[in-house]
């Protein structure tokens, strides 16, 4: 099925915040922005066409198990029957079909999380959809008790199994960890009361908080932007409001994260997973001293990124330390006019087209289709993702557009992924999605144009040192801030195995984490021990967090490429894309002369950052 929207940023910061207290009250979004229109999927909540493929998914999802369970060892055999290319089509029509209903009720949940009709649509959905799955579970537990001589004859006999020979191959290498087929339906069954209630709970807990600021009632979002804004005492009050409202909460934040993280280790050790992240590292098809080694460089590097650049900061501001609401406040250069979203439109779209038309024909379908929904409003989905959905039909992305220079680089950065998207669409259902750390690719490749786009198109040096800043503290929220969440994880899931963690204990590892990623510059003040609880990758996708710090230093390594080719490079660059999940991160980046195993490539990436910041210390 269609694999879970990837959100751009774990620190949601896409909307602009009002310039002054008063501002609270009023209404703190922009007006006429695009809703997007899902009835590319279905016309309605109520449509007929939804109940009838969820009544065709079921019936089919029974059919081909009785057609094939049971008889893929003897189909391998058959050497003439091509039974298992056959198999394999109507596998992946199946993932399809729930694929395109999973997508709708997650797009039409997300769009108002609490609107009561579309949270048990989401729930009935989901549950229609696990009952269904269960009927054709068996096909992939099956297909890799065949043994593997006969696999690889009936791929070199059978031309049509042979066309899915990458997922083949990739599924052959979750064998060591697939459990007897009663207990792998069991795990799959129980999941709908199990973590996906868990995370279920965790979006509506969510959207239903309210943060106080100024006498105003405000939802997650707008309170985050309030860190972002010019006044200090401003940003003080949103990051109280947040952590009285978060501390409120506790409790129950607590719970699920001790309950999922215990989930994960009952899985993990049944499946005799030996790290606690290897089954993130299998699912992303990338090896654990891959990881361990971009960790280890990041954490190293902590010193010349972040603490340096902090302290930078400090002294713009005029401060001997920051507190922890200072640090994505602006800099006295940053323009404070909001970006229209036409503008916003043109700036990406004008960057993706300097790099190559036929990106920004891809990117314009997205404005042009309605295939965006950008507003802010009460009940939407934080943050911003890309949904892939299926490759019938077409990517949406949700965003949370507030007319900050931030929110046209998350533009560009959704974009990315959803020009990504069409492309490897081509690959099909099983094999269009690409693993978690070359997913954000080319959405971070999305950024870097448009940002290179408008620093070009810049002459003057205090908004050059603004640009440079801004970019250089995205980076950071993206590689060093990741890697710090991703060390959060690590603390949280192996401490969890001795017990169930208090609010305190988590608490403390994360101001453990944050101390030691952002540095002395920054004074973590209190209330801060809690803004663990609304990130919401721990929650959805644990140790999903390296994935950033991956794409980025991918992306750093990839446009010095770009920038030193004489020709030939954007070919090579739609051609990665188009392969989708269908070869290895080693296979695709062969062609530019990068290697994610050499520990040398993440240090090349990281002085990519360390470089903007030579430049910003030389402008003082």
């Amino acid at each position: 099925m269609a694999k879970p929207f990837s959100h751009s940023s774990l620190e949601p910061l896409q909307a602009a915040s009002p310039s002054s207290s008063a501002a609270l009250s009023a209404m703190p979004y922009l007006s006429d922005l695009p809703e997007w229109d899902l009835t590319d999927l279905y016309a309605s909540m109520d449509a007929p066409a939804l109940q009838a493929d969820l009544k065709r998914a079921a019936d089919d999802a029974k059919s081909f198990e009785a057609a094939w369970k049971g008889k893929l060892a003897s189909e391998a055999a058959n050497k003439t029957g091509g039974g298992l290319g056959r198999a394999m089509k109507d596998y992946e029509a199946l993932e399809e079909l729930l694929g395109k209903i999973g997508a709708y009720a997650s797009l039409i949940y997300a769009s108002d999380t609490a609107d009561p009709r579309r949270a048990k649509l989401y729930g009935d959905i989901h549950e229609k959809m696990t009952d269904a799955s269960s009927h054709y579970l068996f096909f992939t537990l099956e297909l890799n008790q065949v043994d593997d001589q006969a696999i690889a004859d009936a791929l070199d006999a059978d031309p049509a199994f042979n066309h899915y020979r990458p997922w083949v191959i990739d599924l052959r290498k979750d064998k060591p960890f697939q459990l007897e087929d009663r207990v792998e339906q069991l795990f799959h069954e129980k999941s709908v009361t199990g973590r996906s209630a868990w995370n279920r709970l965790f979006d509506e807990t969510m959207t239903a908080l309210r943060f106080t600021v100024d006498g105003a009632e405000l939802t997650l979002e707008p309170t985050l932007n309030l860190l972002q804004d010019p006044d200090p005492a401003l940003r003080q009050k949103a990051s109280e409001a947040l952590a009285e409202t978060f501390k409120a909460n506790l409790r129950t934040f607590s719970l699920i994260t001790n309950t999922l993280s215990k989930d994960r280790e009952i899985s993990d050790r049944w499946r005799g997973f030996e790290d606690i992240a290897d089954a993130r590292h299998l699912a992303n098809r990338v090896e654990r001293p891959v990881v361990d080694a971009l960790a280890q460089a990041v954490q190293a590097a902590y010193p010349r990124l972040s603490h340096r650049y902090y302290a930078l900061k400090a002294k713009w501001l005029g401060m001997e330390q920051m507190n922890n609401w200072d640090r994505n406040a602006p800099l006295p250069e940053a323009p404070t006019a909001t970006i229209g979203w036409e503008d916003a439109k043109q700036t990406v779209l004008s960057a993706y087209n300097r790099f190559d038309p036929k990106m920004a024909d891809i990117a314009r379908d997205f404005f042009d289709k309605r295939w965006i929904d950008a507003g802010v409003r009460p009940g939407k989905a934080p943050g911003a993702f890309a949904h892939p959905t299926v490759p019938s039909a077409h990517p949406y992305v949700l965003l949370n557009y507030q007319g900050k220079p931030r929110d046209v680089m998350t533009l560009a950065h959704e974009l990315g992924h959803g020009v990504h998207q069409v492309l490897a669409g081509g690959q099909g259902a099983l094999m269009a999605s690409t693993p978690l750390t070359l997913a954000e690719t080319a959405s971070v490749f999305g950024e870097m144009l448009t940002f290179r786009s408008l620093l070009d198109g810049t002459t003057d040096r205090r908004e050059r040192k603004a640009m440079l800043a801004q970019k250089v503290e995205d980076m950071i929220n993206t590689v060093v801030r990741q890697i710090a969440f991703y060390s959060f994880e690590r603390k949280v899931h192996t401490e969890r195995k001795n017990g169930e963690l208090t609010a305190d204990q988590i608490g403390q590892f994360w101001l453990e984490v944050q101390a030691e990623s952002l540095g002395p510059a920054i004074r973590l003040r209190e209330g801060y021990e809690t803004f663990w609880a609304y990130v919401p990758h721990f929650i959805h996708s644990p140790f999903y967090v390296y994935a950033y710090a991956f794409g980025d230093c991918l992306v750093n390594s990839l446009y010095a490429v770009y920038q030193n080719a004489e020709s030939g490079f954007q070919a090579k660059y739609f051609d990665m894309l188009r392969a989708g999940g269908t070869k290895h991160h080693s296979e695709l980046l062969a062609p530019f002369g990068l290697d994610a195993s050499d520990p040398a490539f993440w240090n090349k990436g990281l002085s990519v950052i360390e470089g903007l910041i030579d430049e910003l210390e030389a402008m003082e």
